[in-house]
């Protein structure tokens, strides 16, 4: 496992690229500790009706995401793609699997991505980054 450097905070953090097999890659990175989509929901009561209600985490977490995200904003990716992601959390309790969906669902939100269905492929992996936690996202076009 190699040793990554963070990004100066002052860096634009968004890239794309046009790939020689004329796909595009779009890559970002997030600051912050990603949340698990398992442990972000509360059970709320409206009119004595059970429903899900975001947690506060989750809201602050997306909208720092949205923020963040820059020029990875209204790309309406409508084709296939592959998803890579490398999360760094501040320890390593966090579990890789449960972060996916949630990083995906605000890809959506953003309209970087017009619907998660298009992922053919996804390669994640999982560090431990104390101080720096974040995640690493590169979206790779297949059309």
């Amino acid at each position: 496992m190699g040793v990554r450097i963070a990004p100066s905070p002052h860096e634009n953090n968004n890239h794309q690229t046009r790939m020689p097999d004329d796909s595009m890659e779009y890559k970002t990175i997030i600051k912050g500790n990603a949340p698990s989509k398992a442990n972000c929901y509360k059970i709320v009561s409206i009119n004595g009706h059970g429903c899900l209600a975001k947690t506060h985490s989750l809201k602050k977490y997306e909208e720092s995401f949205i923020w963040q995200a820059g020029k990875l904003r209204d790309l309406n990716i409508n084709e296939p793609f592959e998803f890579y992601i490398d999360v760094y959390y501040p320890s390593k309790r966090s579990d890789l699997d449960n972060v996916l969906k949630l990083q995906l669902d605000v890809l959506q939100r953003i309209k970087c991505i017009k619907n998660d269905n298009n992922c053919c492929l996804i390669h994640a992996r999982k560090f431990v980054d104390k101080e720096n936690p974040r995640v690493e996202i590169t979206i790779r076009t297949l059309d």
